[in-house]
Parts: structure tokens; C-alpha cells; sequence
């Protein structure tokens, strides 16, 4: 999938990774490519300031520990989060029926 294809939804997309409990940095980019089937398989040059950037404005908290002598960040949904994912939702499903219609095996309306 194109890059240009999930601007506007980046967000969206890594906070639902998060919905089912927290999650290590690069679990949360392998827990999308797995939704996704593979199909989304972002860079972590593209996860990391995502996740850094959701964590300043609150929609997800982090935390760190040690696993195996190696410190990794841990991030969970906060509850801001979930209203801002249930908000993501609503936009991607308002769009994707525009799209939907749009792009449908119809043709176009005529304009005279």
C-alpha cells in the first residue's frame, strides 16, 4: 500500500493496535502488519515519532522496563485515546462510504 494512502489515518491506525492492551514500540508496528495482513508494514522511522508525538498529546501513555538486559517503552491507550479512536472510526467510516460511492462501478452523473 502506498504511503500517500494512509495519511490522515497513520493515528487512527496505531491507536486501534493499541485497543487490546499495551504494547512494546515495535510490537504496536507488527500488531498493525498483522491486522492488515501484511498490507501495512510501516517503516519504524514512521512508528516511533508517531507513537512519541500521540504520548504528548495524551492519547496514549508510556512506560518503560527492562526485558532480557534491554530497556524498551511500553504504550496503552489512554482514556482519551479510546474517545479519540472511537472518533477515528467514525471519520474513516464517513469517508470510506464517500469513497465507496464515489469509485462504484457506476457511472458518473452527466453534467449538461
Amino acid at each position: 500500500m502506498r504511503a500517500e494512502a494512509l495519511k490522515g489515518h497513520l493515528d487512527g491506525l496505531l491507536l486501534a493496535a493499541l485497543e487490546e492492551g499495551p504494547l512494546h514500540g515495535y510490537a504496536v508496528k507488527e500488531a498493525l502488519c498483522a491486522a492488515t495482513g501484511g498490507r501495512i508494514d510501516l517503516p519504524t522511522g514512521t512508528v516511533y515519532p508517531a507513537l512519541h508525538r500521540l504520548e504528548r498529546a495524551g492519547l496514549i501513555a508510556g512506560s518503560w522496563s527492562v526485558v532480557a538486559g534491554r530497556r524498551r517503552r511500553t504504550y496503552r491507550l489512554t482514556e482519551a485515546g479510546g474517545r479519540a479512536l472511537s472518533g477515528e472510526r467514525a471519520g474513516w467510516q464517513e469517508f470510506a462510504a464517500a469513497v465507496t460511492t464515489a469509485l462504484g462501478a457506476r457511472p458518473w452523473p452527466t453534467t449538461s
